[in-house]
């Protein structure tokens, strides 16, 4: 019994050593043959490391031949092992030449010689021509405005049905929430909005009343001041204002959520993201909004009255006296009309921008920037579009 495992053992080394990976070299007229042989895998291959080594630095000018029909089993160290020595053989400026490697092997080494191309900086494909990359960039950006309208659409979809603070459990209204957003992108924003509009209003006043001295006709900066602020200047400059203090806001705050996977936690439990996060930052917006455009106009018109009694020696009760003569009820509603379709459009495209937010602070702050230019960029067409539609109506 003894005898018996003894020879098993002593059969099972070598049956294993049989297995372990071996080079025998051959040199003729220059050319070295390498036949392989054996099983080169992660847990072998260190055996025969220094050998492959010393071929290596033994090469010098005529050809190598690598015989792989001996190989039994190879993995990645196997194959990064000879295409180590192909890479220094190629380097000296030896031809290399594979003979008999099999359908694996030769995956295994394209995918070797690919992933150190890639790591080395040099790509195996070239890289695409100017028109290429213009039309690639073209059509990737058509592809995320398709993605982001979708998603815009789900959210006013998702805000029109109602607050539905649970997933498809009925309807249901957190007006603390909306409130509170109201204080902070309201109220909050009273200040800012009110100094800018003033401040413009002023610039207005200044500029017309400048270049209509010249004729004379000073008084019409009255009509100048009063059309262009509550048709046009007093809800643009008010929603340029909120897309960058609150769109940017309610993207960073949705943001910061879904990187700390709090969007997800709240699906979980059975709460609509939508409903919680979303629903009364714009219901907020839309409330808030024609309120500080109000606030605005005010502003803006006081500060113009205020240049025009200074700088054209037009008192303030002529200056309301002929502003009652120039606007009229659809020069002020023209304006105020605008406001809650900017507001959603704000809250909106900082909803979606936050919801996009990945798991890092760069992305953060790349759609948070993404969130106000997108913001101010569809506001300013919007105001267009109105101005136009205005236009064809005889508004």
């Amino acid at each position: 019994m003894l005898i018996n495992a003894e020879e098993e053992a002593s059969s099972t080394r070598d049956q294993a050593a049989s297995l372990d990976p071996k080079v025998s070299v051959h040199d003729s007229d220059g050319h070295l043959t390498c036949a392989l042989s054996g099983n080169w895998t992660t847990r072998r291959v260190a055996r025969v490391d220094r050998t492959m080594r010393d071929i290596a630095d033994k090469l010098a000018t005529g050809g190598l031949v690598l015989d792989l029909s001996g190989i039994g089993r190879m993995d990645t160290a196997g194959a990064w092992l000879i295409e180590r020595l192909i890479v220094d053989a190629r380097a000296r400026g030896v031809e290399t030449r594979l003979e008999g490697q099999n359908e694996v092997a030769t995956i295994l080494l394209d995918a070797v010689r690919e992933a150190a191309e890639n790591r080395d900086g040099q790509p195996r494909k070239p890289e695409a021509g100017v028109f290429v990359r213009f039309f690639m960039t073209v059509g990737e950006r058509v592809y995320e405005m398709r993605d982001d309208f979708m998603a815009a659409m789900n959210i006013l979809g998702a805000t029109i049905r109602g607050g539905q603070m649970k997933l498809d459990r009925g309807h249901s209204v957190n007006f603390a929430a909306i409130f509170n957003q109201m204080d902070r992108m309201g109220v909050g924003a009273i200040p800012v909005v009110v100094l800018m509009s003033g401040i413009v209003g002023a610039i207005v006043a200044q500029q017309g009343a400048y270049q209509l001295s010249y004729f004379g006709a000073d008084i019409f900066v009255v009509d100048l001041v009063g059309v262009l602020i509550l048709r046009e200047l007093g809800v643009l400059m008010t929603a340029i204002m909120i897309a960058g203090r609150s769109g940017s806001a309610i993207t960073a705050e949705i943001g910061s959520m879904k990187m700390r996977e709090e969007i997800d936690a709240l699906t979980v439990i059975g709460l609509n993201p939508i409903g919680v996060l979303v629903f009364p930052r714009l219901v907020a917006l839309v409330v808030a909004l024609p309120c500080l455009t109000i606030l605005a106009n005010f502003s803006a018109l006081g500060g113009g009255i205020l240049v025009s009694w200074l700088y054209s020696d037009i008192p303030p009760v002529a200056f309301i006296d002929r502003l009652r003569v120039a606007i009229d009820l659809s020069t002020i509603f023209a304006g105020l009309i605008k406001a809650p379709f900017m507001a959603l459009i704000i809250g909106i495209i900082g909803a979606v921008e936050g919801m996009k937010v990945e798991g890092s602070a760069e992305s953060l702050g790349r759609h948070v920037t993404a969130s106000v230019v997108k913001s101010i960029f569809v506001v300013i067409v919007l105001d267009g579009a109105f101005a136009v539609f205005y236009a064809s109506i005889d508004f």
